[in-house]
């Protein structure tokens, strides 16, 4: 007998004939001896829809207190409903909120941080040999208000409660049959990768692949929580995440790159003719971290104007390109650089394997590629199992598909997407 946690995206319960076929699935574990918690997200475009509808109550910002209130139901919907269907299946299922299922995080609304999980309640609904649903992507904070996790807070919530129950395997269900070596929306012959590491797919949530989110790969690799990625519209065994699995001589005799993740959401500002002294760099990031954005890549050159300068630019989420710019131009005066520029619609393709750190011709072979397929290349970042490059967003399509072709990644049929939006 084993236990699973079974998280499902939108598109897997996006409407009453999918949310049956997800009972359906749940039962059948069920009653082959397993036992089962179910976490869920919100049907289909819910969470867009209650967004756009306090778009049109609330002029400006809505308060956070009450967005988490809103948009938290989205989810409890889900999960009451999902309980009826298995109910009609003749098996027992008791649905719970985030915050009746143990989900503690702090006050940050919108964008929650898990502090503990005591899922007592799921535990004693498995062990009447009922079906427990969680909502996920929801918890209660220490001031005992709802709050939300942020993107992908619904996978978070799977990995957090397979972990503190202890679970044998994590089932994040989606619209795809597991993680491909591209996006099958950009590349249809992306091939399926049955097994992948936690590093390696920690390298790719991070940099774009959209199937699982990165705190949810963050949270498996801490608590060592096996990942199994499958679609919910087929019975194809899908991509298995091996944790707690060093990356040894084994493992290098594997395909040398797993896949290649893309970003088309990114931002890029450069400090122009900044000092070139200790410290100046500090000063710059240090700004735009404490404005609250995230920084992605980072490349400091020497000015090509004056050789006692240097231009640090660095990538960012698109939607902080303004908070980053403003951050900046503030020590313009102080610090005495010449400039701040930003450029937006940038894309970002990065090359990830284990395999590739003991293979010298990778980043020759990459960088080839694109240079065949026109795309022009404006920053690199490497890792030793990642090579990332900044470019034209209107050139990132052409250049993944260039560069799957270029590593014999290719399959021979087409991948198959069920959904459309692959979570």
């Amino acid at each position: 007998m084993a236990l699973l946690v079974m998280k499902f995206g939108g598109s897997s319960v996006a409407d009453a004939e999918a949310m049956r076929r997800v009972a359906q699935r749940v039962v059948s574990a069920h009653r082959a001896g397993d036992r089962v918690a179910v976490v869920v997200s919100a049907m289909g475009d819910t969470t867009d829809d209650l967004l756009d509808l306090a778009g049109q109550i609330a002029s400006g910002t809505p308060p956070e207190r009450e967005m988490d209130m809103l948009l938290s139901a989205g989810e409890r919907i889900s999960m009451a409903l999902l309980a009826m269907a298995i109910e009609q299946l003749g098996v027992p299922a008791r649905s719970y909120t985030g915050a009746q299922a143990g989900m503690r995080t702090d006050t940050a609304h919108g964008r929650a941080r898990l502090l503990d999980v005591q899922p007592d309640r799921v535990r004693r609904t498995l062990e009447d040999g009922a079906v427990a649903i969680v909502a996920g992507f929801q918890g209660i904070s220490t001031d005992d208000d709802i709050t939300t996790l942020g993107r992908g807070g619904s996978d978070t919530t799977a990995v957090a409660l397979a972990a503190a129950l202890g679970a044998d395997v994590c089932e994040i269900y989606t619209d795809v049959d597991g993680l491909y070596t591209a996006d099958p929306r950009i590349v249809p012959s992306a091939r399926r990768v049955t097994r992948i590491t936690i590093e390696e797919t920690l390298e790719m949530a991070a940099h774009g692949a959209k199937i699982l989110h990165l705190r949810a790969v963050e949270y498996a690799r801490r608590f060592q929580v096996p990942l199994h990625v499958r679609s919910s519209f087929s019975d194809q065994e899908g991509t298995w995440i091996l944790v707690g699995r060093p990356l040894t001589e084994d493992t290098m005799e594997e395909p040398i790159i797993s896949g290649i993740a893309h970003d088309k959401s990114l931002g890029k500002v450069t400090a122009v003719g900044v000092p070139d002294r200790p410290g100046a760099a500090a000063a710059v990031i240090g700004a735009v971290s404490e404005a609250g954005v995230s920084i992605d890549m980072i490349v400091q050159n020497v000015s090509t104007s004056n050789a006692e300068t240097s231009d640090i630019s660095f990538t960012l989420p698109e939607t902080d390109g303004q908070t980053a710019v403003a951050a900046v131009r503030a020590l313009q005066e102080q610090m005495g650089f010449s400039d701040v520029l930003y450029t937006s619609h940038v894309g970002k393709l990065s090359l990830v394997g284990a395999g590739m750190r003991s293979n010298p011709s990778v980043a020759s072979r990459l960088f080839s590629a694109l240079a065949d397929a026109g795309v022009n290349i404006e920053m690199i970042s490497t890792s030793e199992i990642r090579i990332s490059v900044i470019c034209d967003q209107t050139d990132l399509e052409a250049g993944v598909r260039a560069v799957h072709t270029a590593f014999d990644l290719d399959a021979e049929v087409e991948a198959v997407v069920y959904g459309g939006t692959g979570r």
